[in-house]
């Protein structure tokens, strides 16, 4: 082919690209991705209007500090969650010490504590008042000495033992799937064990790491309960504070902007440190033997495993459940089954409308896999990485201008037709856990061939017909864990259902919210513990999920037929 006609062939395809025509399910993709861009584009557009007033005093009371606590915190919970994910995570797969299986799956079990329930039980323990201190002060006459809770230490102490198992269970995983060839070719060089750790596993576990550290940092910017009790001011608190305070949503919405470029900060940072590198492992984890642990070694990794679980999940659930048996049984009455009622509704309402968007999301995918679905289904699966704060004020500024292009039309500015109602909520929790559900929803179509559904279009069966009588028969499992995961992260979801729920839509983490700003730590326990085991459903999955595939790696590869049966020599 001659030069000319490569460059007209290229010049071609570029336009066959653009414009594609929005029909099939390519459309559908298109209005989902819209529905997530567009509360991002009205917020960073709120910049258009700028109250001066309330800029300038926070020009000169808390944004600085706002920018320090923020900075602080990413910094503070990073390092602190490398430290203890990617340790732990090298000491339950690659080294033998006693109780190391039951470690493997337990130190998993603090992602089922919401942080805001961590923070305000180490309050309760740590504090002045609290058992530890008044213990110290009846031994030693002072607890002067010890470090104060209530500081940034606290706050960062509490993220990290929250979100380290991000960052555990990738590099777990990461380190299982290595193999023994590597690490014995490295000794074989004359690397010794620390050497072999820092010059060959972490770097080949480097992109694991990373994006393990990306989503515990993503979770620390949107936390807004646990700075609450903290009284640790970042710019979720000063959303909320401008919202209720000044009452001004405009400056509400650019403080929300500011904690986006964090958050884009936090994924690109992620994305530039991995760079190109790419890191190919061979093995199966069956083969790799572990380093022996004893004596001092072994009592010092018993002693960092115990120390975690204990501060992250065992003593604050203990102290939950002793609030609960001495001082809040009282609390469970009618009012409380109400409460978890409707906290349960909301989670099956948003579960159920999300799996199903995150199904038909991904059958576009499957049937039109062209470069605008694919890109408008990776745009509707951004909303994780945007904070329940964001969310909740991107929301509010889009329904807000609908209620009044509506009250315009229908002459009745009275009322208020979207602002303040449920529908608010759901479409919050559906853009915000939308990842959540595609991905359990899109790995198990992953796995389901095209054949099938290929052989149900040749019997004259619709797109409809296919996905009710094909693919959801199939895809149940997948179907069923994408709303349980989504079900469960609503019921813990504090921002967004603290700032747009409806007038007496309360649920178990706004209760929390509440008895927590006056203070009551006991009465809040009842709904904490609540949270906490209804949590433990999808830890229990995800537990689960990571001892089937270990087996599956660990599981000898069956030789190929050529192995069973050589090939006969090529006669001379």
């Amino acid at each position: 082919m001659s030069a000319t006609a490569a460059s007209a062939t290229a010049t071609t395809g570029r336009w066959n690209r653009w414009p594609l025509p929005l029909r099939g399910w390519r459309w559908l993709a298109v209005v989902v991705a819209a529905v997530v861009l567009g509360p991002i584009l009205v917020t960073v557009a709120a910049w258009g209007q700028i109250d001066t007033m309330i800029w300038s005093h926070l020009w000169s009371t808390v944004l600085g500090r706002l920018v320090t606590n923020t900075l602080l915190l990413i910094v503070g919970v990073g390092c602190s969650v490398l430290v203890i994910g990617v340790s732990l995570a090298w000491l339950t797969a690659v080294c033998e010490f006693p109780g190391r299986r039951f470690f493997d799956w337990a130190l998993m079990l603090p992602l089922a504590v919401p942080a805001y329930v961590l923070a305000f039980t180490f309050i309760g323990i740590f504090d002045f008042s609290g058992p530890v201190q008044t213990l110290l002060r009846d031994l030693f006459g002072s607890s002067d000495w010890f470090p104060p809770v209530r500081s940034a230490g606290g706050v960062i102490l509490v993220m990290s033992l929250v979100l380290y198992p991000y960052v555990y269970m990738l590099a777990r995983t990461a380190f299982l799937a290595q193999g023994g060839g590597v690490m014995e070719a490295a000794r074989l060089s004359g690397l010794g064990p620390w050497q072999s750790f820092f010059r060959v596993a972490l770097p080949m576990a480097r992109p694991a790491i990373a994006a393990g550290t990306a989503l515990a940092l993503m979770e620390a910017l949107a936390d807004f309960g646990a700075v609450a009790v903290f009284n640790y001011d970042t710019f979720t608190t000063a959303i909320y504070k401008v919202w209720f305070g000044f009452f001004s949503l405009e400056t509400a919405a650019q403080l929300a902007s500011l904690l986006l470029l964090f958050v884009a900060l936090a994924v690109f940072g992620e994305r530039y440190t991995r760079g190109r590198a790419r890191f190919y492992q061979h093995g199966s984890p069956g083969s790799q033997p572990r380093i022996k642990l004893r004596g001092w070694r072994g009592i010092a990794a018993v002693a960092a495993c115990v120390a975690v679980l204990g501060l992250a999940f065992v003593v604050p659930l203990i102290q939950l459940l002793w609030w609960v048996f001495a001082h809040s049984l009282a609390d469970f009455n009618r009012q409380y089954l109400d409460l978890l009622m409707r906290t349960l509704g909301l989670g099956l309402m948003a579960a159920m409308i999300t799996v199903t968007l995150a199904l038909l999301l991904a059958y576009a995918k499957r049937v039109q896999p062209d470069w605008l679905t694919r890109r408008a289904v990776a745009a509707s699966t951004l909303g994780y990485a945007l904070p329940g704060s964001v969310l909740a004020v991107a929301v509010m500024l889009v329904f807000t201008r609908l209620d009044g292009w509506i009250a315009g039309m229908l002459g009745d500015p009275g009322n208020q037709w979207l602002t303040g109602t449920v529908w608010a909520l759901l479409l919050a929790y559906g853009i915000r856990f939308m990842a959540v559900a595609f991905n359990s929803v899109d790995s198990a179509l992953e796995q389901i061939r095209p054949s099938l559904a290929d052989a149900a279009r040749s019997l004259g069966a619709g797109p409809g017909r296919v996905i009710r009588q094909v693919y959801v028969p199939m895809l149940r499992p997948g179907l069923f864990a994408g709303a349980l995961l989504v079900c469960v992260d609503v019921m813990k979801e504090m921002p967004a259902t603290l700032l747009l729920r409806p007038y007496g839509w309360d649920t178990l983490a706004v209760r929390i919210f509440e008895f927590t700003s006056d203070g009551e730590w006991q009465r809040a326990a009842v709904p904490a513990v609540t949270l906490i085991l209804v949590g433990l459903l999808p830890v229990m999955l995800l537990v689960r999920r990571s001892v089937v595939q270990r087996r599956r790696m660990a599981a000898p590869v069956p030789p190929a037929p050529e192995e069973l049966h050589p090939a006969a020599p090529a006669r001379p």
